[in-house]
């Protein structure tokens, strides 16, 4: 059979095109999909370092090409976006959380670019897609386990900006130690800062002078103060445990592999993208995971959380969100 394509067709198409938002036509007519990264923060900041990770990992598999630039400051980053999205990446890839009307306004004024920005507001357009930290049910299975191991009943946390997603982290980690001990007492201290190891450090010893045994460490350096004074601590993002083998038991791992795979599946598809990706750092998407250290953990403080860890990756039960800033 011989199929005839006809003017009307051709012109009935055209227009079909033309009346889908920019940025899908852009898409549709690109095959390489290009990524760059702007990072407000040293890509080794440990945040940042998992999104850089996985940005890599995605690029040796073929499926983006990755650029990026780091440590760019709020007063440049607008900048920045706007020189990524006139060089013909097909997605910028960034932080908004310090500069949400200016990313925003980038974004309206490039509608043939996909954005990707972590931030604390919703989507906007068919270009704005966002993203927020959930490693907070791997929070909550650290806590349970903390909750069985202290001494003093007191536990500390170190956080850079009281910001929804470092609010919900540190109270997920609450609610999970309160789940095994009631009468559990916090402190709390936020540094001001994303990058910052030698003002967590300081925090983390202060919290460990006022009787914390275990703290939560949000920000780098935190483990730094617990070394240095004896206690135990956990890691927020990355594996600290191989850097502070006699200190950090446990590790609230967040993994960004899948929110990269999810938006790169809808450029591919010429999908709009202004949506929110949050959903891709939850378990049941292997966005976060708990890894702790047997030996250094009680055996009996692990049946209660590891039943946990399955109801949660079934559905079952769902760590709450607490956005309120901790006190």
């Amino acid at each position: 059979m011989t199929l005839t394509t006809t003017r009307r067709s051709l012109l009935v198409g055209a227009a079909a095109t033309l009346a889908l938002p920019a940025y899908i036509r852009r898409v549709n007519a690109q095959t390489v999909v290009k990524v760059a990264g702007v990072h407000a923060s040293p890509v080794e900041n440990a945040w940042n370092s998992r999104i850089h990770l996985a940005m890599q990992q995605a690029a040796e598999s073929g499926l983006i090409e990755y650029e990026f630039s780091e440590g760019v400051a709020a007063t440049d980053y607008p900048r920045a976006m706007r020189e990524y999205a006139e060089s013909g990446v097909q997605l910028v890839w960034g932080e908004s959380y310090a500069v949400e009307r200016e990313a925003r306004e980038v974004a309206a004024d490039y509608p043939e670019t996909a954005f990707l920005m972590g931030s604390s507001g919703g989507p906007e357009g068919d270009n704005f897609g966002v993203f927020g930290t959930r490693n907070h049910e791997a929070a909550y299975l650290a806590g349970m386990l903390a909750g069985k191991m202290s001494e003093s009943n007191v536990f500390g946390s170190v956080g850079g900006y009281p910001i929804p997603e470092v609010n919900l982290l540190i109270n997920a980690f609450r609610m999970g130690v309160k789940e095994v001990n009631a009468d559990a007492t916090f402190l709390n201290g936020f540094i001001g800062a994303w990058f910052d190891p030698a003002r967590a450090q300081e925090a983390a010893i202060a919290q460990i002078d006022s009787g914390a045994d275990i703290l939560f460490g949000e920000r780098i350096g935190t483990a730094d103060g617990a070394q240095a004074r004896g206690v135990k601590a956990i890691g927020s993002l990355i594996d600290y445990t191989p850097r502070y083998p006699e200190t950090v038991f446990a590790n609230a791992i967040w993994n960004y592999g899948p929110t990269i795979e999810a938006i790169v599946a809808d450029v591919i598809a010429g999908n709009p993208v202004g949506r929110d990706y949050t959903e891709y750092s939850f378990m049941a998407h292997g966005g976060n995971e708990l890894i702790y250290v047997d030996g250094m953990v009680p055996a009996d403080a692990v049946p209660a959380m590891e039943a946990k860890r399955a109801a949660i990756q079934a559905g079952e039960f769902e760590v709450p969100i607490d956005a309120n800033e901790p006190a």
